[in-house]
């Protein structure tokens, strides 16, 4: 299947931009450039949206609730990591897709603002995602929130730190996670796979240089064979994490990796199942408005994620 006609047009628009040089390039003015939120009409209303704080350890990480309509008293909840190579993303450029995944799960949303790289190297990342979601476990009945029935998500990054958040979640005694939605995610630091050769070159907006870059800067000074919780395909131990669903999309530099951590789970024991979405390019969620067959995959997590968490 040829790219999605959509999904062309908007890759047409991104060719006209000017490039960017991604071995040189400065983190913070690749911010100012990309960490632009785009919507297409008025925001998917909402029963309620709450910007909170979350007091860790000597951090305080900026968080926004996102409750559904009809979503009733208590509902289930999911942590949300957005993508952005660890180094790009924020509450904002995320804020839609939130909307509509809650919308589509009928359950609440917490997206979190994890700190960034190259300020925050690995592992600190992962570690505010993972202590984030303890102190929402632990805090969800004064949120008006289930603590009982709780999943982890992300896309790209924040897929990768989603499953490693579960992987913590079970090495440091909880808290219960019940499901992980894993999105197109980032889960080794391999450059020579087929899907990276046959899609890395910058056609398909995600390209090897970037991703590069974003190792780079998520990794610092630390080898990907030494980080465990970051190149999560190369970890010793997958079994008893949560369940998944695993979405890759067909010309993606990251389908191959992706599709092999849904089979490692799978090996593990881990009940999972893994979806190649035709037609779509990394990052295709975040166009759904623009894209209607990117709906459909929407609508897929949403019922993933409500089957996961019904009470």
């Amino acid at each position: 299947m040829t790219v999605n006609p959509a999904l062309a047009q908007i890759l047409q628009g991104m060719a006209d931009m000017p490039p960017i040089e991604w071995a040189y390039a400065d983190p913070a003015h690749v911010r100012q450039m990309l960490d632009r939120p785009v919507y297409v009409g008025e925001p998917l209303a909402m029963a309620r949206v709450e910007d909170i704080v979350i007091p860790l350890d000597g951090r305080d990480l900026a968080a926004r609730i996102y409750i559904p309509l009809h979503a009733g008293e208590t509902p289930a909840c999911t942590i949300y990591f957005h993508g952005g190579g660890w180094v790009l993303g924020t509450l904002e450029t995320h804020d839609a897709q939130c909307r509509a995944l809650a919308q589509a799960s009928g359950c609440a949303f917490v997206s979190l603002d994890y700190r960034l790289a190259p300020e925050t190297v690995y592992p600190g990342p992962v570690e505010d995602c993972y202590e984030a979601t303890r102190w929402l476990a632990q805090n969800a009945k004064q949120l008006g929130l289930s603590s009982e029935r709780m999943a982890v998500a992300g896309d790209s990054a924040g897929a990768n730190l989603a499953a490693a958040t579960a992987i913590l979640a079970r090495d440091r005694g909880g808290p219960e996670i019940t499901y992980q939605l894993l999105i197109y995610p980032i889960t080794d630091a391999d450059f020579e796979t087929p899907s990276y050769q046959e899609n890395g070159a910058g056609n398909y907006f995600l390209s090897t240089a970037m991703m590069r870059w974003f190792w780079h800067h998520y990794l610092g000074a630390t080898p990907a064979s030494q980080a465990p919780l970051a190149a999560i395909l190369q970890h010793s131990d997958l079994a008893g994490v949560a369940s998944a669903t695993v979405i890759t999309a067909q010309y993606d530099p990251l389908k191959d990796e992706g599709e092999a951590f849904a089979t490692r789970l799978a090996d593990a024991g881990v009940a999972v199942d893994s979806h190649c979405a035709p037609g779509m390019v990394h990052g295709f969620l975040g166009f759904f408005q623009a894209v209607p067959d990117a709906m459909a995959w929407i609508e897929l997590a949403g019922a993933k994620l409500r089957k996961a968490l019904a009470s």
